[in-house]
Protein backbone atom coordinates (compact mmCIF):
# COMPACT_ATOMS: atom_id res chain seq x y z
CA UNK A 1 0.00 0.00 0.00
CA UNK A 2 1.24 3.29 -1.23
CA UNK A 3 2.12 6.13 1.80
CA UNK A 4 -0.66 8.08 0.18
CA UNK A 5 -3.11 5.70 0.67
CA UNK A 6 -2.70 4.64 3.51
CA UNK A 7 -2.60 8.59 4.81
CA UNK A 8 -6.06 8.55 3.03
CA UNK A 9 -7.52 5.78 4.95
CA UNK A 10 -5.99 7.40 8.70
CA UNK A 11 -7.54 10.37 7.39
CA UNK A 12 -11.13 8.40 6.78
CA UNK A 13 -10.73 6.69 10.20
CA UNK A 14 -10.60 10.36 12.31
CA UNK A 15 -13.64 11.49 9.67
CA UNK A 16 -15.44 8.94 10.44
CA UNK A 17 -15.30 9.42 14.21
CA UNK A 18 -16.21 12.83 13.87
CA UNK A 19 -19.08 12.34 11.84
CA UNK A 20 -20.11 9.85 14.35
CA UNK A 21 -19.60 11.96 17.52
CA UNK A 22 -21.48 14.22 15.85
CA UNK A 23 -24.63 12.49 14.83
CA UNK A 24 -24.83 10.97 18.12
CA UNK A 25 -24.84 14.55 19.66
CA UNK A 26 -27.67 15.11 17.49
CA UNK A 27 -29.43 12.85 18.60
CA UNK A 28 -28.99 12.98 21.86
CA UNK A 29 -30.42 16.40 21.68
CA UNK A 30 -33.39 15.46 19.55
CA UNK A 31 -34.14 13.12 22.94
CA UNK A 32 -37.15 14.98 24.98
CA UNK A 33 -35.56 17.03 27.87
CA UNK A 34 -36.90 16.97 31.03
CA UNK A 35 -39.41 20.04 31.75
CA UNK A 36 -37.64 23.07 31.06
CA UNK A 37 -34.43 21.41 31.25
CA UNK A 38 -31.70 21.13 29.27
CA UNK A 39 -29.33 18.45 27.94
CA UNK A 40 -25.73 18.19 26.58
CA UNK A 41 -23.47 15.24 25.20
CA UNK A 42 -19.55 15.26 26.03
CA UNK A 43 -17.51 12.94 24.26
CA UNK A 44 -14.25 11.56 24.63
CA UNK A 45 -11.85 8.58 24.65
CA UNK A 46 -14.83 6.79 23.00
CA UNK A 47 -17.20 7.32 25.32
CA UNK A 48 -20.26 9.79 25.45
CA UNK A 49 -22.35 10.92 27.98
CA UNK A 50 -25.44 12.81 28.04
CA UNK A 51 -26.48 14.83 31.16
CA UNK A 52 -29.66 16.44 31.81
CA UNK A 53 -30.50 19.48 34.05
CA UNK A 54 -33.33 20.79 35.69
CA UNK A 55 -34.03 24.77 35.05
CA UNK A 56 -32.03 25.23 38.68
CA UNK A 57 -29.52 23.41 37.34
CA UNK A 58 -29.46 20.39 39.11
CA UNK A 59 -28.55 17.09 37.32
CA UNK A 60 -31.89 14.95 36.54
CA UNK A 61 -30.32 11.84 34.43
CA UNK A 62 -26.93 10.92 33.22
CA UNK A 63 -25.81 8.06 31.21
CA UNK A 64 -22.91 6.63 28.60
CA UNK A 65 -22.71 4.68 25.55
CA UNK A 66 -19.45 4.08 24.29
CA UNK A 67 -18.51 4.25 20.18
CA UNK A 68 -17.94 1.58 17.99
CA UNK A 69 -14.23 0.65 18.44
CA UNK A 70 -13.49 0.46 15.62
CA UNK A 71 -14.28 3.72 14.04
CA UNK A 72 -10.63 5.81 14.23
CA UNK A 73 -9.03 2.54 14.43
CA UNK A 74 -5.61 3.29 12.76
CA UNK A 75 -3.89 -0.37 12.13
CA UNK A 76 -0.28 0.12 12.22
CA UNK A 77 0.85 -3.39 10.84
CA UNK A 78 -1.61 -4.92 8.75
CA UNK A 79 1.32 -8.09 8.16
CA UNK A 80 -0.03 -9.42 11.98
CA UNK A 81 -4.00 -9.36 11.36
CA UNK A 82 -3.59 -12.22 8.98
CA UNK A 83 -2.28 -14.36 11.92
CA UNK A 84 -4.63 -13.29 14.66
CA UNK A 85 -8.40 -15.40 15.14
CA UNK A 86 -10.45 -12.68 16.20
CA UNK A 87 -12.28 -14.38 18.44
CA UNK A 88 -15.49 -13.53 20.65
CA UNK A 89 -16.24 -16.84 22.98
CA UNK A 90 -17.85 -15.36 25.24
CA UNK A 91 -21.12 -16.98 26.96
CA UNK A 92 -23.78 -13.82 26.74
CA UNK A 93 -22.31 -12.67 22.94
CA UNK A 94 -25.40 -11.27 21.11
CA UNK A 95 -25.49 -11.18 17.87
CA UNK A 96 -24.88 -8.08 16.70
CA UNK A 97 -21.46 -8.19 18.42
CA UNK A 98 -20.90 -11.24 16.17
CA UNK A 99 -22.17 -8.91 13.11
CA UNK A 100 -19.41 -6.41 14.70
CA UNK A 101 -16.86 -8.91 15.11
CA UNK A 102 -17.23 -10.17 11.39
CA UNK A 103 -17.38 -6.83 10.60
CA UNK A 104 -14.06 -6.04 12.05
CA UNK A 105 -12.58 -9.32 10.72
CA UNK A 106 -13.65 -7.80 7.20
CA UNK A 107 -11.86 -4.78 7.94
CA UNK A 108 -8.90 -5.75 8.74
CA UNK A 109 -8.39 -9.12 7.49
CA UNK A 110 -7.81 -11.19 10.15
CA UNK A 111 -7.00 -14.81 9.53
CA UNK A 112 -10.70 -15.94 11.07
CA UNK A 113 -13.23 -15.35 13.21
CA UNK A 114 -13.49 -17.45 16.09
CA UNK A 115 -16.63 -18.21 17.72
CA UNK A 116 -18.78 -20.57 19.17
CA UNK A 117 -20.65 -23.09 17.15
CA UNK A 118 -24.16 -21.14 17.76
CA UNK A 119 -22.94 -18.46 15.65
CA UNK A 120 -21.65 -20.13 12.63
CA UNK A 121 -24.18 -19.69 10.09
CA UNK A 122 -24.22 -16.11 10.94
CA UNK A 123 -20.77 -16.12 10.67
CA UNK A 124 -20.41 -17.80 7.02
CA UNK A 125 -23.03 -15.71 5.81
CA UNK A 126 -21.60 -12.55 6.94
CA UNK A 127 -18.21 -13.37 5.64
CA UNK A 128 -18.96 -14.75 2.04
CA UNK A 129 -17.03 -13.46 -0.28
CA UNK A 130 -14.28 -12.67 2.08
CA UNK A 131 -10.78 -14.18 2.75
CA UNK A 132 -11.60 -14.67 6.02
CA UNK A 133 -12.66 -17.98 7.88
CA UNK A 134 -15.03 -19.56 10.22
CA UNK A 135 -13.55 -20.78 12.99
CA UNK A 136 -15.14 -22.27 15.85
CA UNK A 137 -14.71 -24.63 18.90
CA UNK A 138 -15.66 -28.03 19.53
CA UNK A 139 -15.58 -30.14 23.13
CA UNK A 140 -15.32 -26.69 24.50
CA UNK A 141 -14.28 -25.64 27.11
CA UNK A 142 -13.59 -28.56 29.44
CA UNK A 143 -12.46 -31.48 26.40
CA UNK A 144 -14.90 -33.87 28.42
CA UNK A 145 -17.04 -34.75 26.03
CA UNK A 146 -17.15 -37.84 24.35
CA UNK A 147 -15.25 -38.80 21.15
CA UNK A 148 -18.21 -39.63 19.42
CA UNK A 149 -20.01 -36.19 20.19
CA UNK A 150 -17.03 -34.15 19.23
CA UNK A 151 -16.89 -35.89 16.04
CA UNK A 152 -20.94 -35.37 15.34
CA UNK A 153 -19.91 -31.67 16.73
CA UNK A 154 -17.74 -31.22 14.30
CA UNK A 155 -19.50 -32.45 11.26
CA UNK A 156 -22.73 -30.23 11.89
CA UNK A 157 -20.36 -26.73 12.37
CA UNK A 158 -19.04 -27.82 9.06
CA UNK A 159 -22.25 -28.17 7.08
CA UNK A 160 -23.15 -24.92 8.94
CA UNK A 161 -20.04 -23.44 7.08
CA UNK A 162 -16.89 -23.39 9.24
CA UNK A 163 -13.89 -24.02 8.22
CA UNK A 164 -11.28 -24.14 10.68
CA UNK A 165 -12.17 -26.04 13.81
CA UNK A 166 -10.66 -25.55 17.48
CA UNK A 167 -11.00 -28.80 19.71
CA UNK A 168 -9.87 -29.41 23.57
CA UNK A 169 -8.70 -32.51 24.39
CA UNK A 170 -9.75 -34.99 27.17
CA UNK A 171 -7.02 -33.42 29.33
CA UNK A 172 -8.31 -35.99 32.28
CA UNK A 173 -7.63 -38.85 29.66
CA UNK A 174 -4.20 -37.46 29.35
CA UNK A 175 -3.31 -36.90 32.87
CA UNK A 176 -4.56 -40.30 33.60
CA UNK A 177 -1.99 -42.04 30.43
CA UNK A 178 -4.77 -43.10 28.26
CA UNK A 179 -2.57 -42.40 25.17
CA UNK A 180 -5.42 -43.99 22.68
CA UNK A 181 -8.39 -42.33 24.10
CA UNK A 182 -6.63 -38.83 23.60
CA UNK A 183 -5.28 -40.02 20.12
CA UNK A 184 -8.72 -41.18 19.10
CA UNK A 185 -10.60 -38.46 19.91
CA UNK A 186 -8.33 -36.15 18.10
CA UNK A 187 -8.27 -38.53 15.17
CA UNK A 188 -12.11 -38.09 15.05
CA UNK A 189 -12.49 -34.80 14.36
CA UNK A 190 -9.40 -35.01 12.18
CA UNK A 191 -10.98 -37.47 9.87
CA UNK A 192 -14.68 -35.03 9.72
CA UNK A 193 -12.82 -32.26 9.61
CA UNK A 194 -10.20 -33.43 6.87
CA UNK A 195 -12.56 -34.51 4.85
CA UNK A 196 -14.42 -31.52 4.35
CA UNK A 197 -10.84 -29.56 3.51
CA UNK A 198 -11.36 -27.87 7.22
CA UNK A 199 -8.29 -27.71 9.17
CA UNK A 200 -7.56 -28.72 13.06
CA UNK A 201 -6.10 -27.31 16.00
CA UNK A 202 -5.72 -29.22 19.08
CA UNK A 203 -6.54 -27.07 22.53
CA UNK A 204 -4.19 -28.84 24.88
CA UNK A 205 -4.88 -26.54 27.88
CA UNK A 206 -1.08 -25.89 28.77
CA UNK A 207 -1.90 -24.50 31.85
CA UNK A 208 -3.37 -27.50 33.54
CA UNK A 209 -0.43 -29.87 31.73
CA UNK A 210 2.79 -30.44 33.39
CA UNK A 211 6.17 -29.59 30.74
CA UNK A 212 5.85 -33.28 29.84
CA UNK A 213 2.21 -33.94 29.86
CA UNK A 214 2.32 -31.25 27.29
CA UNK A 215 5.13 -31.94 25.23
CA UNK A 216 3.18 -35.37 24.72
CA UNK A 217 0.11 -33.49 24.10
CA UNK A 218 1.56 -32.34 21.22
CA UNK A 219 3.42 -35.65 19.99
CA UNK A 220 -0.20 -37.37 20.12
CA UNK A 221 -1.79 -34.50 18.00
CA UNK A 222 0.75 -34.27 15.45
CA UNK A 223 0.26 -38.01 15.48
CA UNK A 224 -3.17 -37.87 14.71
CA UNK A 225 -3.01 -35.98 11.69
CA UNK A 226 -3.86 -32.13 13.35
CA UNK A 227 -2.89 -28.92 11.34
CA UNK A 228 -1.86 -26.77 14.30
CA UNK A 229 -1.58 -27.53 18.49
CA UNK A 230 -3.11 -24.62 20.74
CA UNK A 231 -2.47 -23.34 24.56
CA UNK A 232 -5.55 -22.57 25.93
CA UNK A 233 -9.03 -21.67 25.71
CA UNK A 234 -9.11 -19.07 28.41
CA UNK A 235 -11.39 -20.17 30.53
CA UNK A 236 -9.19 -22.30 33.12
CA UNK A 237 -7.50 -19.70 35.00
CA UNK A 238 -4.46 -19.06 32.46
CA UNK A 239 -3.46 -18.67 28.77
CA UNK A 240 -0.47 -18.62 26.66
CA UNK A 241 2.98 -17.90 27.76
CA UNK A 242 6.09 -17.86 25.73
CA UNK A 243 7.64 -20.67 27.89
CA UNK A 244 4.98 -22.99 26.74
CA UNK A 245 4.73 -21.66 22.84
CA UNK A 246 8.72 -22.54 22.56
CA UNK A 247 7.96 -25.79 24.13
CA UNK A 248 4.87 -26.63 21.85
CA UNK A 249 6.99 -25.34 18.71
CA UNK A 250 9.98 -27.47 19.61
CA UNK A 251 7.64 -30.90 20.76
CA UNK A 252 6.07 -30.29 16.92
CA UNK A 253 8.75 -29.21 14.88
CA UNK A 254 8.95 -26.40 12.02
CA UNK A 255 6.13 -27.67 9.56
CA UNK A 256 3.48 -27.78 11.94
CA UNK A 257 1.10 -24.95 13.31
CA UNK A 258 1.01 -23.65 16.86
CA UNK A 259 -1.55 -20.97 18.22
CA UNK A 260 -0.61 -18.72 20.95
CA UNK A 261 -4.21 -17.83 22.76
CA UNK A 262 -5.51 -16.95 26.19
CA UNK A 263 -4.14 -13.50 27.74
CA UNK A 264 -2.64 -11.97 24.33
CA UNK A 265 -3.70 -8.58 24.24
CA UNK A 266 -1.16 -5.85 22.88
CA UNK A 267 0.94 -5.88 20.03
CA UNK A 268 4.12 -6.56 22.71
CA UNK A 269 2.03 -10.00 23.43
CA UNK A 270 1.85 -11.27 20.03
CA UNK A 271 5.03 -10.20 18.95
CA UNK A 272 6.97 -12.17 21.80
CA UNK A 273 4.38 -15.05 20.92
CA UNK A 274 5.61 -14.93 17.65
CA UNK A 275 9.01 -14.76 17.85
CA UNK A 276 8.85 -17.92 20.59
CA UNK A 277 7.17 -20.31 17.51
CA UNK A 278 3.61 -19.30 17.27
CA UNK A 279 1.94 -19.35 13.34
CA UNK A 280 -1.47 -17.79 14.82
CA UNK A 281 -2.79 -15.85 17.47
CA UNK A 282 -6.22 -16.57 19.27
CA UNK A 283 -7.34 -12.71 20.93
CA UNK A 284 -10.43 -11.46 21.53
CA UNK A 285 -8.43 -7.89 21.44
CA UNK A 286 -7.33 -8.29 17.86
CA UNK A 287 -8.08 -4.82 16.59
CA UNK A 288 -6.31 -3.19 19.86
CA UNK A 289 -3.25 -5.79 18.90
CA UNK A 290 -2.88 -4.56 14.96
CA UNK A 291 -2.44 -0.71 16.20
CA UNK A 292 0.78 -1.77 16.89
CA UNK A 293 2.88 -0.82 20.22
CA UNK A 294 2.39 1.01 22.91
CA UNK A 295 -1.01 1.35 23.07
CA UNK A 296 -2.49 1.27 26.47
CA UNK A 297 -3.88 -1.55 27.94
CA UNK A 298 -7.39 0.07 28.69
CA UNK A 299 -8.41 1.40 25.55
CA UNK A 300 -11.57 0.60 24.29
CA UNK A 301 -12.59 -3.25 24.15
CA UNK A 302 -13.49 -4.48 20.60
CA UNK A 303 -16.47 -6.51 19.53
CA UNK A 304 -14.96 -9.27 21.09
CA UNK A 305 -15.12 -7.77 24.71
CA UNK A 306 -14.12 -10.34 26.91
CA UNK A 307 -11.11 -11.85 29.01
CA UNK A 308 -9.43 -13.88 26.50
Amino acid sequence: MSADLRTAEQIVEVIAREVLVAMMEQSERAKEAPACGRCKVDCADGMCVRTCYDRAGRVVSAGAERLSSTIGVIPRDVSLASLIDHTLLKPDATPEQIAQLCFEARKYGFASVCVNPAWVKLCAQLLEGSAVKVCTVIGFPLGASAPEVKAFECRNALAQGATEIDMVINIGALKARDLDLVAGDIRGVVAAAHGRKAIVKVIIEAVLLTDEEKTLACLLAKEAGADFVKTSTGFAGGGATVHDVALMRLAVGPDMGVKAAGGVRTYEDAESMIQAGATRIGASAGVKIIQGPGIEKTAAPTAAGQKY
